[in-house]
């Protein structure tokens, strides 16, 4: 039979009151008292019913979490992130795919107001109004993850034009003059145009000239683009001796062109990345890469929704978290010739 929320109270010697309002995070009681009923409900493996709790505090005790892509990487390490903060904070995660698709997004966005969620976290991808007007129908607080917005939300990002330039500028200090940039596309305002503008100013900013010929652009961040874009690239600088992808994910795939072409990294070319996905320490060579605390971002974001959601924070404050470049081998210094 299963434990009651009484078995509970008669275990830590307290009211069924006062367990009632410890399980559904109301104030009234000392940390002591907290202590014994977390310590009886372990004890006795006492499960409180959602509904019951929804009834109480009126929450759910869900959160939405929107992905344009779960399958890539970078979303699995920001939803970990996510996923720790909201398991801490008692609530669960509803993940929504949205493909980037606007028609797919409103439609999860639907789906989650059906469900009454007490949150959302919204990663990835431009906010359009559309999808605004629904946020303020719902009347529930959003936190954008690894994206911004053109509307008054809280945002937990790194500085994306700032992590290109000081790339791009990593490379130029390791001696390299003629550098291409695989990138995202132009008509992406989070990460496409503020890394490739982030790449152009620092080559002109160290007396570099910049044409389009430096530079190919993608739809999406995937393998498959970068290795697409690397033979392009080498079409129209046949000198280049270095490449600045706008992810780990192409960079690697440039890579794998690199090695189809017979160019040897980093002895002929040289390859930085963006992201520190876990798998740019498991390829050959090792990739240099600009790292995003992506599981920090997600739990940041995550910690920001739940202190919204239980009223411990009115507003939110954006957060740019730090970047760093991770040195590996697939980078060569030319000023050791």
């Amino acid at each position: 039979m299963n434990p009651t929320i009484k078995d509970v109270a008669k275990y830590a010697n307290v009211s069924i009151a006062t367990v009632s309002r410890i399980v559904n995070g109301l104030p009234g009681y000392t940390e002591d008292t907290k202590k014994k009923v977390q310590e009886a409900i372990e004890a006795l493996g006492y499960q409180p019913n959602a509904i019951a709790r929804g009834l109480i505090n009126k929450r759910t005790q869900t959160i939405g979490v929107l992905f344009p892509e779960v399958s890539g990487m970078l979303s699995s390490e920001v939803l970990e992130g996510v996923e720790n903060a909201a398991h801490d904070g008692g609530f669960s995660v509803i993940v929504c795919n949205t493909t980037s698709s606007g028609k797919r997004t409103v439609k999860y966005l639907r789906l989650l107001q059906e469900k009454r969620v007490d949150g959302i976290i919204f990663a990835s991808e431009n906010v359009k109004e559309e999808y605004y007007k629904i946020f303020q129908e719902m009347q529930v607080p959003v936190v954008l993850v690894s994206t911004a917005s053109q509307f008054n939300l809280p945002f937990v990002r790194v500085d994306d034009y700032e992590g290109a330039f000081r790339a791009t500028e990593y490379l130029i200090q390791k001696g390299h003059k003629q550098i291409g940039m695989i990138g995202g596309s132009f008509e992406d305002p989070i990460a496409g145009v503020p890394r490739m503008k982030g790449f152009q100013d620092a080559l002109e900013k160290h007396g570099l000239d910049f044409t389009d010929q430096q530079m190919t652009s993608n739809e999406g961040y995937r393998f498959q683009n970068g290795k697409e874009s690397l033979p392009l690239l080498l079409d129209k600088l046949p000198l280049m001796t270095a490449v600045f992808a706008a992810s780990d994910e192409m960079a690697i795939g440039a890579m794998a062109a690199a090695h189809q072409l017979g160019i040897r990294v980093p002895e002929e070319l040289s390859i930085i990345g963006y992201d520190n996905l876990k798998i740019a320490e498991m390829c050959y060579p090792a990739l240099t890469t600009v790292s995003q605390p992506l599981k920090e971002m997600g739990q940041s974001a995550g910690e920001i929704l739940v202190k919204l959601i239980k009223g411990k924070e009115k507003e939110a404050e954006s957060r740019y978290m730090p970047f760093t470049i991770v040195e590996r081998q697939s980078v060569r210094d030319l000023r050791k010739k």
